[in-house]
């Protein structure tokens, strides 16, 4: 080889050297900011964290309190007003045992069987019963 070929070649190898320490400093700069980060994130878990759910507690505690109350009193009306499931028997709505229409619903005290027949159908044989596969 030629010395202007042997002189590249060492330019190239000291130009590799010098970006594998550069990356080298960077990789060690970016793993002392994770312990950094990971240093302050710890603090603020432990001092700022701490501070903060009391202050919070602090607002809160008043309404939750207030709310159970309020809990107490209108827990009576949610339970007579919200809907509840009633599911057909042999003895109640037979014929709407397995039915897909049926609903079974009661809203404030009155059951809603399904959307066809309100009230449930009389006999034990619905001419709109329907399985849940499709078939009639």
């Amino acid at each position: 080889m030629e010395k202007w070929q042997k002189d590249f070649v060492e330019i190239l190898q000291t130009v590799a050297d010098e970006v594998e320490q550069f990356f080298l400093g960077v990789n060690a700069t970016v793993d002392a900011l994770f312990d950094l980060s990971e240093d302050i994130a710890e603090q603020i878990n432990n001092n700022i964290a701490g501070e903060i759910e009391n202050y919070l507690n602090e607002i809160t505690e008043p309404f939750l309190d207030a709310y159970w109350e309020l809990e107490d009193v209108t827990g009576d009306y949610e339970q007579q007003h919200l809907p509840y499931i009633v599911e057909p028997s042999p003895e109640k709505h037979p014929a709407c045992i397995g039915c897909h229409h049926y609903h079974g619903q009661v809203y404030a005290g009155n059951l809603l069987v399904c959307a066809m027949h309100p009230y449930g159908w009389d006999d034990k044989d619905c001419p709109d019963w329907q399985t849940d596969r499709g078939e009639f």
